[in-house]
C-alpha cells in the first residue's frame, strides 16, 4: 500500500510537472531574437482619476503630450509640478461621465483614440469610437464632428488616422462594421474581417473607401515622402502598405509581419516606425486566431473578459515595441518582458530622443530615454 502511494505521488508530480511546461508553452509569448529587455527603466507619468491613454499627440509648439481617456476626455500634460488638465471632449453629454472606466457608457461619453494635429493650423483631430472622426481648435473644447457615416450607416469604431497637410486629406481607420469599441475581443476572436481604411478630404468632406476586409483595422502612419500609408492589422498581426503614388499606386501588400498584435504605428523623423504591441502572441494565440471557430466557441462559454483577455495576452502583462524600417524590416525590439513597468503599451511616439508610449488600458504614460 505504501509503496502504491509512493508510486501514484511521483505521477501526479510528474503530471503537475508536465501541465506546468505544456502550460507555459501554450500560454507564454515565445522571446523575439534581438530584443532589448530595457523598457522597464522607462519614467512613469500617472493619471489623476483617468486611465487608457491609448495615443499621445505633441502641438506644432512641441507642447504636451495631450492624450484621450476613457472617460471620454482630451487630457493636456502641462509638466513636472503641473500635471494634467481638461483639453477637449467629443460630446456635450457629459452628466454621467465621471466615472474612469465604465464601458457600458462608452458610447454616451465618447471614447477617443488615435489623435493627430494638423501642423498648419495647430487643429487636433481626433478618432472617437463613437462619434467618428472629429476635430478641435488649438484651444480646445468640444470638438466639431466631421465624419460619423459612411454609405449611409454609422461607424462603430473609429480608431486612428494621420494627416497629409500637403494634401488636405486625413487617412483613417474604422476597425470593424459589425463590432464597437467595447467589443473588441468578440471582433479579434470571431475572426471580423469588416475593418476599413479611408480618406477623407478636408476640402470637398467626402470620404473615399481605400481598403476593405481588414481583420481589426487599426493603427494609420504615411510615409515620409507621402507615397504609401501604412495600416496595422491587429488580428493577423501584420502591417498593410497602400501604395499612394508611384506605379504601384492602388496596390497594397504586406508591410511587415510581426510577432504579437500591434495597435498605432507612427513615423519617427527619420522615416521609420514604431509599432506598439498591445502583447506578443504564443502558440495558443496563433492557434485561436488562425481558427475562428476556434474563437467563436470561446465566446459561448461563460467567460468573463477577463478570462478572454488572459487567453489573448498569454498570461502575463508585458510591454513589446518595435522599430520598422521604410522598408519594413525590424531594426529594433524594446520590452519590458516582466511587466514591471509598462503594459499593454498602444502606441509609440518618439520626440527628442524619448519615447513617449500610452497605453489603452493602464493609468498612466511611459517615457524611455533612447
Amino acid at each position: 500500500m505504501k509503496a502504491r502511494l509512493i508510486l501514484i505521488a511521483a505521477i501526479l508530480a510528474a503530471l503537475s510537472i508536465f501541465l506546468s511546461l505544456i502550460r507555459n508553452q501554450l500560454f507564454a509569448p515565445p522571446p523575439i531574437h534581438g530584443s532589448h529587455d530595457n523598457l522597464h527603466t522607462s519614467e512613469i507619468i500617472h493619471l489623476t482619476g483617468a486611465l487608457g491613454p491609448e495615443s499621445l499627440a505633441f502641438d506644432p509648439n512641441g507642447d504636451g503630450p495631450y492624450a484621450g481617456v476613457a472617460d471620454g476626455r482630451i487630457l493636456k500634460w502641462l509638466g513636472d509640478g503641473l500635471g494634467w488638465v481638461d483639453f477637449a471632449v467629443t460630446t456635450s453629454q457629459r452628466k454621467e461621465c465621471v466615472r474612469p472606466f465604465a464601458p457600458e457608457m462608452e458610447h454616451v461619453c465618447g471614447r477617443p483614440l488615435g489623435l493627430k494635429f494638423d501642423k498648419k493650423t495647430g487643429d487636433l483631430y481626433i478618432a472617437d469610437a463613437y462619434f467618428g472622426l472629429q476635430v478641435v481648435g488649438p484651444t480646445g473644447g468640444l470638438a466639431t464632428q466631421l465624419v460619423a457615416e459612411v454609405e449611409g450607416k454609422p461607424l462603430l469604431f473609429t480608431n486612428d488616422m494621420d494627416i497629409d497637410e500637403d494634401k488636405d486629406v486625413i487617412y483613417f481607420t474604422d476597425t470593424s462594421t459589425s463590432f464597437h469599441r467595447r467589443q473588441f475581443m468578440p471582433s479579434i476572436l470571431s475572426g471580423d474581417k469588416s475593418g476599413r481604411l479611408m480618406k477623407y478630404d478636408k476640402s470637398s468632406k467626402e470620404v473615399t473607401i481605400l481598403l476593405r476586409g481588414i481583420a481589426f483595422a487599426n493603427g494609420v502612419a504615411l510615409s515620409k515622402d507621402r507615397s504609401f500609408v501604412l495600416v496595422a492589422e491587429t488580428t493577423t498581426g501584420r502591417i498593410l502598405r497602400l501604395w499612394l503614388d508611384g506605379p504601384n499606386a492602388g496596390n497594397s501588400d504586406i508591410f511587415a509581419d510581426l510577432p504579437g498584435f500591434p495597435d498605432n504605428v507612427r513615423r519617427n523623423s527619420k522615416g521609420e516606425f514604431w509599432v506598439a504591441l498591445h502583447c506578443k502572441k504564443g502558440v495558443l494565440q496563433n492557434w485561436v486566431i488562425s481558427n475562428p471557430w476556434v474563437g467563436k466557441a470561446l465566446l459561448k462559454l461563460p467567460l468573463s473578459f477577463k478570462q478572454l483577455h488572459y487567453l489573448l495576452v498569454g498570461g502575463k502583462p508585458h510591454a513589446t515595441a518595435i522599430r520598422l524600417s521604410e522598408g519594413g524590416e525590424i531594426l529594433e525590439v524594446l520590452e519590458d518582458s516582466e511587466g514591471k513597468t509598462l503594459r499593454f503599451i498602444s502606441e509609440v511616439e518618439e520626440k527628442n530622443g524619448k519615447l513617449w508610449m500610452g497605453s489603452v488600458l493602464m493609468p498612466f504614460i511611459g517615457i524611455y530615454n533612447l
